[in-house]
């Protein structure tokens, strides 16, 4: 049987949110099978669990934001994209994390942190059937024309596969790889993506800083890119970053579908907003995906059955 997977014991992170700049602690728990990943607002008077899933999307402006049950009122949780890309590059199904503030903290900027907290406390298989969502048919969105047109993709493939294409017009940005293509199957998340950082233009600084936002950012947790360069002194992780980043951000936006897929996505300049509208179609389908099984690893897409330490 290919199983659930959880934590073998707890582990803790203590970081900024990038946008906030509050400090904040996580609690990473092991959970039950069939629990899901949840978060858990314990600053709050009464403790709110805030449970991952694509109709609990309620903001997607800079970052992914989940509320209680979706309520646009209710009590959140955000910029989630980077820990729950972790958790789908290491297979996590079921994971209560305990959070003191509304924002995840940003730590690196990437989800290489996110990935050496989960290992460090183990990877534990549970005695229930990991449960995929395979996408059966292809479902697009798209948005905007010509020049402003982008839109992202999910279709049949066995196995699952990311593909990226970003388009900034920018000097430092144009010298860089601005299509990727990665397979989750490769067992190579760790090495190749996780390292990733998000990524922010000094001219857009302000504008975020006087909308309250960015106020944890920093050359320690993000690529900062002037008029026409990088200046960061320690340059680029990868000659890619840039669209690296983006399917790190992808595969955590996915990954709110609370399984993880068998299919193939693709995004040409898509964000956090396209994606949850993408996810959002296929779940409005039900003839475009099914939930499947497989009592003999075997029988699943190659590389989804290792426990690898990179997925």
């Amino acid at each position: 049987m290919l199983a659930q997977r959880t934590l073998k014991s707890l582990t803790r992170a203590v970081g900024v949110g990038v946008h906030g700049g509050q400090r904040v602690e996580l609690t990473l728990r092991p959970a039950p099978p069939d629990t899901g990943i949840v978060f858990r607002r314990v600053d709050l008077p009464t403790p709110v669990d805030i449970r991952v899933s694509a109709t609990a999307v309620t903001d997607t402006r800079l970052a992914t934001t989940l509320t209680a049950d979706g309520d646009p009122g209710a009590p959140a949780v955000k910029t989630v994209e980077h820990f729950l890309s972790a958790c789908a590059g290491l297979g996590i199904d079921n994971l209560i994390v305990d959070i003191t503030g509304e924002e995840v903290p940003i730590l690196d900027g990437s989800a290489a942190s996110f990935v050496f907290l989960l290992q460090s406390a183990g990877i534990d298989l549970q005695k229930a059937p990991k449960r995929f969502m395979r996408i059966k048919k292809p479902v697009e969105i798209r948005e905007g024309e010509g020049a402003a047109l982008k839109w992202a993709r999910l279709e049949p493939y066995e196995g699952y596969k990311l593909t990226f294409e970003i388009e900034f017009h920018h000097p430092a940005v144009n010298q860089t790889g601005q299509r990727v293509v990665f397979d989750m199957g490769s067992g190579n998340y760790k090495r190749e993506i996780a390292r990733a950082r998000t990524f922010g233009f000094t001219k857009d600084v302000e504008m975020m800083r006087s909308r309250g936002l960015g106020l944890g950012g920093s050359m320690d947790n993000a690529i900062v890119v002037d008029d026409v360069k990088v200046l960061n002194g320690e340059g680029l992780r990868y000659d890619d970053e840039f669209v690296k980043h983006k399917i790190l951000d992808a595969i955590g936006d996915m990954h709110v579908a609370g399984h993880p897929l068998i299919g193939a996505y693709t995004g040409f300049k898509s964000g956090h907003a396209l994606n949850n509208r993408l996810l959002r179609a296929v779940l409005a389908d039900e003839t475009s995906y099914e939930i499947v099984t497989f009592d003999d690893a075997a029988r699943a897409p190659a590389g989804l059955a290792e426990l690898a330490p990179a997925w």
